[in-house]
């Protein structure tokens, strides 16, 4: 079974989202951003998610992760949790 390892950042709105992603595509670090600004409590360590297999996390964060390029930032990516960025840090 695959894996992922992941970091996000959660937010309640698109446009909170858009405005981050703004931030770290102009060169803001995605850690730091995280810290400051995320809802999730994983925010304490950058929005740093660990390892997880599919299907432990919701299904449209489950699809991103599972499918998008390694270190690149995705997202918005919307979920009954809100608005999330999303980095695919590493998958096997």
């Amino acid at each position: 079974m695959s894996t992922a390892s992941a970091r996000h950042i959660l937010v309640e709105t698109e446009e909170k989202c858009l405005e981050l992603k703004g931030k770290i595509d102009g060169g803001e670090d995605f850690g730091d951003v995280a810290r400051a600004h995320s809802n999730c409590p994983s925010k304490a360590q950058g929005g740093d998610l660990g390892q997880f297999s599919p299907g432990m996390m919701v299904k449209e964060f489950d699809e991103v992760v599972f499918s998008a390029d390694v270190n690149t930032l995705q997202g918005p990516v919307k979920t009954q949790f809100g608005y999330h960025l999303l980095e695919v840090t590493s998958r096997d």
